[in-house]
């Protein structure tokens, strides 16, 4: 009885603090639950095994200088330089502008993008210039090798991060696909572009992002690395030195942009999902949610879509889904974590509580129910695309 209470709370305090801030959000569930189901040697145990873990500081570590390149990119101007240099189309530039930009980890990003959307988007229906904008910006979740919510992902289902893109790839094509040929099939003709194309312009900050993946596989193929995070850390570290260094960007720059992005706020965001992770673990709520014999579809599809949509996160969700379903079913395999992870991100990209929604909503001057029109076919055509894969692999 104290574990479903203790576990009902702490969901109770996730779903709510979550609106305002993630990481005291998932802090004040771990404190809950513990309160409820832990020894204080217990405690002890989780406090040690969350915070004298490598390669959870790691990941802090990596999830914490990521927005930092992002600043860095936006300050010197070289992320304008680069979407400026796309020369394309205008169906194209809409989906490949928010993209992009989707690569600069922060609330409400969705309103960098947003005026690129509306310079292209001459004649193009509000509803469609909102969604395209958000369902955009979110695609490269899916495959990104330094998106925070895929790095804490699959180190919570113990895969590894590249292996997790493979089987996530086919999701990325079809969203893509979705998007580009029925959410945009009103956007047709091609930009107009004031200056001349400039090749250092579209390679000097792509190199800058592509570095640290690049940096990241080497050296996880070619070294023996005692944490393979070391390998992500070093690459990030090195994108972001390359972005301060080609954007001349010096002291009081840098801490105006570490102001702006708050990179503190993600590394704890990945310090109290651990915590809350570890506290679960033990708290034997996992097993409780598993003798209800949920079959893996309801928990997998069903409940992390919900989840989603109610937290408008991914990582709270995959840290309540994946250990309930290793309890019950044992280690996750790559499909399954695949549908998972999809189920959760759609779910995510229609919330009502996801930043990126609000302000694009507010931005194209359009309600919930138009946004939500917009939405729904490309939702339910993904949606409905993972339950069947999800039928064979769960």
């Amino acid at each position: 009885m104290l574990i479903w209470t203790g576990f009902s709370l702490s969901i109770v305090a996730l779903l709510y603090i979550s609106r305002r801030s993630l990481w005291l959000a998932m802090t004040t569930a771990a404190v809950v639950l513990a309160a409820f189901t832990l020894s204080t040697s217990e405690m002890a145990t989780v406090l040690a095994r969350t915070f004298a873990d490598p390669s959870v500081l790691l990941i802090a570590f990596v999830v914490g200088i990521i927005p930092l390149i992002g600043g860095a990119l936006e300050e010197s101007g070289e992320m304008d330089r680069l979407v400026a240099n796309m020369r394309m189309g205008k169906r194209l530039f809409f989906a490949i502008s928010p993209a992009m930009l989707g690569m600069l980890p922060m609330p409400g990003g969705a309103l960098l993008s947003a005026p690129l959307i509306e310079r292209g988007g001459k004649g193009v229906p509000s509803g469609v210039k909102a969604a395209g904008n958000v369902w955009f910006r979110h695609a490269f979740l899916l495959v990104y090798p330094l998106g925070s919510s895929l790095i804490a992902s699959s180190k919570i289902a113990s895969i590894g991060l590249y292996q997790a893109i493979l089987f996530l790839f086919p999701a990325f094509l079809l969203t893509v696909a979705i998007g580009y040929f029925i959410m945009l099939r009103q956007v047709g003709g091609r930009m107009d572009y004031e200056e001349k194309f400039s090749l250092s312009g579209l390679l000097v900050p792509l190199g800058i992002i592509l570095a640290a993946p690049v940096i990241d596989i080497v050296m996880k193929s070619t070294l023996h690395l005692t944490h393979p995070e070391i390998g992500t850390a070093v690459g990030v570290s090195v994108s972001l030195l390359l972005a301060m260094g080609i954007g001349r960007i010096r002291g009081r720059q840098f801490s105006a942009i570490a102001a702006k992005m708050r990179p503190w706020k993600y590394a704890l965001i990945i310090l109290a999902m651990f915590l809350f992770l570890n506290v679960f673990k033990l708290s034997g709520s996992p097993e409780l949610l598993a003798d209800l014999n949920m079959p893996p579809v309801l928990l997998c599809i069903v409940i992390g879509f919900v989840l989603g949509m109610i937290t408008g996160r991914i990582q709270a969700p995959i840290a309540i889904v994946v250990p309930i379903f290793v309890t019950a079913h044992g280690a996750i395999s790559l499909p399954a974590f695949a549908v998972t992870y999809f189920a959760i991100y759609l779910g995510y990209v229609i919330s009502p509580v996801h930043p990126c929604v609000s302000v694009s909503m507010e931005y194209f001057s359009i309600s919930m129910s138009t946004f939500l029109r917009r939405m729904a076919l490309p939702v339910a055509i993904a949606t409905l695309a993972d339950l069947v894969v999800a039928l064979f692999v769960l």
